[in-house]
């Protein structure tokens, strides 16, 4: 298995090298060259598998042995999920109403970012540890990604991370999740700004091949194909667990955001599981937009809702969609990224939005529906969800009728986000140790307006570079 640039000037990468990377110097995000299918017959020999286990299945098809060998991939998955504190890892309720959750948040961060994250860091501690090469890991975050990545490698000998949050826009829970955590190698931003406004300076570095090839750059958002790799694995447990005779179709509903998430379910697809989704987005619709009429254009401001992961006007994981969806027409979906990124919007051709509107759906949810769904779930069945969560639930409450089985995936734990879910008029039950961390000390930086973020960001990476050199 070798991997390749969306855009088709890069290719031949093998898993570690994807794994170590981030945008490639022609702007693009990598893909495996070829996607492997999955026969009914293995499919149905995987419906008494645990999580893990269908972890350690899917991403042997992506890793070639001669890179790792079975024994020691399996022996790094176990270790990515024995801090979860569910021993399912990924746990199915069925609900009143007909609501199937997916419980994906049982990691240490609360969040679903954990379930790959923690992978990603027993990846990166193999392959950089054998080699005894450094990386600097550089991720903006709109809120769970960054403390899962955190979590995944803070006190690692061989990688710095440092984080960009936007401030003030996620939740103070969140946020200390990131600040609280007193790390040598984890370097803490808070920006005066948005997701969007984060990417765009972050992606030009990784552009500048010689600075990132210079400093070891890499990313571990969902960017990184090993981040998509990992979370194929939610589809097909979440398939397995409603349909495990393997002989109907199932729809799963995804609360989306960047589209990492989605374009995981879409290399499920492509491998031959039979499932449909279905993007639920809040009032930053532009997902929303481009699957229902092609309008893939940006907003004039990103909007801050009680759904705050989900706040982007750039979902990045449309390049490897419309990848896929174009057969892998490197030079269409060159054309049309660098359209989208000079004009901040394009028109998708009818011939492929129809293609992807037949296989993905969508939602659009305000924060009021967020609200009434939350309250609905809790009186029907004393069960409360996630704000992000509750985009998902909203559909399904809206869309009773359904001839095939239908799953939402729960992406956070409502612990997380007190603010949406006492504006719903409900009571979170907050464990001691998230209570904890108002009280911990904090380390970060803040980046204003007035300040030159891209020069922070490279000075920051200079130290760590130079620090390692004195190692």
């Amino acid at each position: 298995m070798k991997y390749q640039s969306t855009r088709g000037r890069f290719g031949g990468l093998s898993f570690e090298e994807a794994l170590l990377s981030g945008y490639t110097p022609d702007g693009g995000i990598l893909v495996p060259e070829t996607v492997p299918q999955i026969s009914k017959e293995t499919l149905q020999s995987w419906k008494s598998l645990k999580y893990p286990d269908l972890v350690k299945n899917i991403s042997r098809l992506y890793i070639d042995e001669s890179e790792m060998k079975t024994d020691v991939l399996n022996e790094l998955i176990d270790r990515a999920f024995s801090s979860f504190t569910h021993p399912d890892v990924a746990v199915l309720n069925p609900l009143k109403d007909g609501l199937n959750i997916l419980e994906l948040f049982h990691g240490t961060t609360l969040a679903f970012k954990d379930l790959a994250l923690s992978c990603i860091g027993q990846f990166l501690e193999h392959f950089l540890s054998k080699r005894k090469k450094h990386m600097t890991i550089v991720v903006g975050t709109s809120g769970d990604t960054g403390s899962a990545a955190i979590e995944a490698v803070k006190g690692l000998k061989w990688v710095d991370l440092i984080v960009l949050l936007p401030r003030g826009r996620c939740e103070r829970i969140q946020e200390l999740q990131m600040t609280t955590v007193i790390a040598d190698n984890i370097h803490v931003f808070r920006v005066d700004g948005s997701s969007d406004d984060m990417d765009m300076v972050i992606k030009p570095l990784f552009m500048d091949a010689a600075f990132s090839s210079a400093h070891n750059l890499c990313s571990i958002n969902s960017i990184n194909w090993a981040r998509i790799m990992a979370q194929i694995a939610h589809y097909f447990y979440a398939y397995l667990q409603v349909s495990p005779d393997c002989d109907s179709e199932v729809e799963i509903v995804i609360p989306t955001g960047a589209c990492g998430n989605v374009t995981s379910g879409c290399f499920a697809q492509c491998m031959g599981l039979p499932i449909k989704m279905i993007c639920a987005t809040n009032a930053n619709d532009i997902v929303y937009r481009t699957l229902m009429n092609g309008d893939f254009s940006v907003n004039p401001a990103v909007i801050q809702t009680l759904a705050p992961a989900m706040d982007i006007q750039i979902p990045y994981n449309m390049e490897r969609i419309f990848y896929l969806f174009t057969e892998g027409d490197s030079r269409r979906v060159k054309s049309m990224l660098q359209e989208f990124e000079s004009k901040k919007g394009i028109q998708i051709e009818e011939g492929l939005h129809k293609k992807i509107a037949s296989r993905i759906g969508t939602w659009c949810v305000t924060d009021d529906a967020i609200q009434s769904s939350m309250l609905k779930c809790w009186e029907a069945s004393g069960y409360l969800l996630c704000p992000h969560t509750a985009t998902a639930a909203d559909y399904c409450y809206a869309n009773h009728s359904t001839d095939i089985p239908r799953v939402c995936l729960a992406t956070a734990s409502p612990v997380k986000f007190v603010k949406a879910v006492t504006s719903a008029g409900l009571t979170p039950q907050v464990p001691d140790a998230i209570k904890k961390l108002y009280d911990a000390p904090t380390k970060y930086v803040d980046m204003n307006l007035k300040d030159d973020w891209s020069k922070m960001l490279r000075d920051t990476i200079l130290k760590v570079s130079k620090r390692v050199q004195e190692m």
